[in-house]
Parts: C-alpha cells; sequence; structure tokens
C-alpha cells in the first residue's frame, strides 16, 4: 500500500492504483487489513472520546480546545490506517474536498488561537462549531470517495 521504496525509486507505473485494504504492503507500512481496520477504530474512538471529554472541560477554553481539536485531529487522522497517510494527505487537496479541508484545517488554527492566546470564549466556540461542521463535511466526503468502494466490494 506504501510502496515507499518505489515511489522514492521511480517504481513501476503501469500497476495501476492498489485496493483500500489490499494484503500486499510490503514498503513503510505492512499491517494487515484487520489491524488496519483495528487502528482505524481506535483512533477514531479515542478521536471520539477527546470530543466528549472536551465538552466536560468546556468552561476552560485552553483545556476545551486543546482536547477538541486533538480529538478532531485523530478522528481525521485515523483514515490513515485505511489507505495510508500519502493517499489520506492527497484525498484531503482533491478538487472536491479542497475547500472542505482548508476551512477545517484554518479553524483548527483559529481555535486554538483564540483559546491559547485571546482567551475568549465566545470566538473559540464559534471556531469550534465551524471546525466541526468543515470535519463533518470532509468525512462525509471522505466515506462518498473512498470507503463505499470498499463497502460494497466487502459485501458490507
Amino acid at each position: 500500500m506504501w510502496k515507499l521504496k518505489e515511489s522514492m525509486l521511480g517504481g513501476n507505473e503501469d500497476q495501476g492504483e492498489e485496493g483500500l485494504l489490499d494484503d500486499e504492503s510490503d514498503g513503510f507500512c505492512s499491517l494487515s487489513p484487520m489491524q488496519r481496520i483495528y487502528g482505524f477504530a481506535g483512533c477514531l474512538i479515542a478521536g471520539l472520546v477527546c470530543m466528549f471529554l472536551s465538552l466536560i472541560v468546556f468552561a476552560k477554553p485552553i483545556k476545551f480546545a486543546v482536547l477538541f481539536t486533538f480529538g478532531n485531529v485523530l478522528a481525521v487522522g485515523s483514515t490513515a490506517f485505511l489507505i495510508g497517510p500519502g493517499q489520506q494527505m492527497r484525498m484531503m487537496f482533491d478538487s472536491t474536498r479542497v475547500y472542505a479541508t482548508a476551512i477545517y484545517l484554518g479553524c483548527v488554527v483559529i481555535a486554538l488561537i483564540c483559546a491559547l492566546w485571546i482567551h475568549n470564549k465566545i470566538l473559540t466556540i464559534i471556531a469550534i462549531i465551524i471546525e466541526f461542521c468543515a470535519l463533518v463535511c470532509d468525512e462525509l466526503l471522505q466515506v462518498q470517495s473512498e470507503l463505499y468502494p470498499f463497502c460494497s466490494e466487502n459485501g458490507f
């Protein structure tokens, strides 16, 4: 899946694209398909737990913003277990998802700035709401473009 050696040396380009959870991952990472699914689920659950815990410390904007943003990054990064980090970055900046990704990354930065430097709860909340909406939009586009073919091929 992540053929680091072939990509750095030019590799064999006529092999076509690999599937989402191919068993042949003789590059930088060699996780089995089940390990990738466990990594995806673990990272996603950890991200959701961090986001939930951030609601408990909502009155303290620094802790809230850090926990919520860390949870978001874990949730977004969870799909890297399935498709690889390079493919994840290419897909995030694909023409169909570039606006949602830019808004999401911008709001992550703005939320941290509002919480850590400005200490303004209202601006932090607004940035977090926009960040969450952009995350949902980005993840729905991710599911539509990559995970749906996996599910239809494997009978899910």
